[in-house]
């Protein structure tokens, strides 16, 4: 997600200014005026609600799971993901500032050109991290001897450095290509944007083409590497796990709350994704191949609506973590830490006989989560 709103620094129009809904940018009508001021309320008090959320709830995950509970392949996955959630919702003070300030960037280059790609890093690092999770649970249940032979929590390190690497490189050109500029309409207005052409002339043709199709490269390159791709191999490993269970019943009866807290994760990220990924495209394709008055009003309410969506997503997480980890009324009763460990145990591996094998420091608990359930 963008620390500086998606909807007004992620477009650019033919000109190759941004094509802000909230109109200071883009010449939209007056009817908008009203509209746009709603929007622009409603984004604020959705950048500090999940400010708050997101760094109180991420905290305390990472520090359960990187501090309090012992070293397992499910607290690293969670850990990495909470990582992730954090970084991005410790810097929505600057998005808000930049909203408040009728997007003004006064935080300088480098600070637009961090924030740029640290919101990229935060979508391709969490959607990798949920797709690696959904292969490892895939794995778990058709494969559950070699699982426990060779899952380790040195090996989920492992892929979890990798998938951060690839998102760095995935998220290098929202560094390379953000910067900041006099507004378009008001000079006394500093626009934190993405100057695909590295250059202030407008006037050229062969600038604004070059301008269009690095645009195009990477809204499309998103909604595919960073959307499309991921949710494919993840509905296609949930295709896999639910045919399994269904031939194996023993493997119903043993299903785990992780396992549900995980499928409730991806659910939830993929609502909440779901309708930016679309309306980015479709304003992609307003704004450069087909000008309509219908796309234009869909867009302008939308985006913004979708991307307070998408930035709700970081401090979803944490919340999911407490009332999926046990009972509501045991909540009540037990720390913030017993809760968290109730939420991030490891998943009881079935045997091909329908045995189950299990960490043996955990098997009490295990047990009697499995009653539970």
């Amino acid at each position: 997600m963008n620390a500086t709103p998606f909807y007004h620094i992620n477009t650019s129009d033919a000109t190759g200014r941004n094509s802000s809904v909230y109109g200071d940018e883009y010449d939209y009508e007056d009817e908008y005026a009203e509209l746009r001021q709603s929007l622009t309320i409603m984004s604020l008090i959705v950048y500090c609600l999940d400010f708050v959320l997101g760094v109180l709830g991420n905290g305390v995950v990472i520090w359960v799971t990187g501090f309090k509970m012992k070293k397992t392949v499910n607290t690293v996955w969670f850990l990495n993901l909470a990582v992730a959630d954090f970084l991005f919702t410790a810097f929505l003070p600057l998005s808000v500032t930049y909203t408040a300030l009728d997007f003004h960037w006064p935080f300088g280059k480098f600070m637009c050109k961090l924030t740029g790609s640290l919101s990229s890093l935060n979508i391709f690092a969490s959607v990798y991290i949920l797709m690696v999770i959904s292969v490892d649970r895939c794995v778990s249940v058709v494969w559950p001897i070699w699982t426990q032979n060779h899952r380790s929590v040195r090996k989920a390190s492992c892929v979890s450095l990798g998938v951060w690497v690839l998102a760095l490189i995935l998220s290098t050109p929202a560094f390379v290509f953000r910067d900041t500029g006099l507004s378009y309409h008001h000079k006394d207005i500093i626009n934190c944007f993405n100057n695909f052409a590295f250059s202030d002339d407008y006037e050229t043709p062969a600038v604004n083409q070059l301008r269009q199709f690095r645009h195009q490269a990477m809204t499309i390159t998103r909604f595919l590497l960073g959307f499309v791709v991921p949710f494919t191999v993840i509905v296609s490993c949930y295709a896999v796990i639910i045919h399994r269970i269904r031939q194996n019943r023993t493997l119903a009866s043993h299903s785990s709350r992780p396992f549900k807290i995980i499928a409730a994760i991806i659910t939830t990220f993929f609502l909440c994704w779901a309708p930016f990924q679309i309306l980015t495209l479709l304003e992609l394709v307003n704004f450069q191949f087909y000008k309509s008055n219908t796309l234009d009003h869909v867009t302008t309410i939308g985006v913004p609506i979708a991307t307070s969506l998408a930035f709700l997503n970081s401090c979803l997480n944490p919340i999911l973590y407490v009332f999926m980890g046990q009972d509501f009324k045991d909540k009540v009763r037990k720390s913030i830490l017993n809760v968290l460990e109730s939420a991030f145990q490891e998943e009881v591996s079935g045997s091909p006989t329908g045995t189950q094998t299990m960490d043996t420091s955990q098997g009490k608990e295990m047990s009697a989560l499995n009653t539970e359930v």
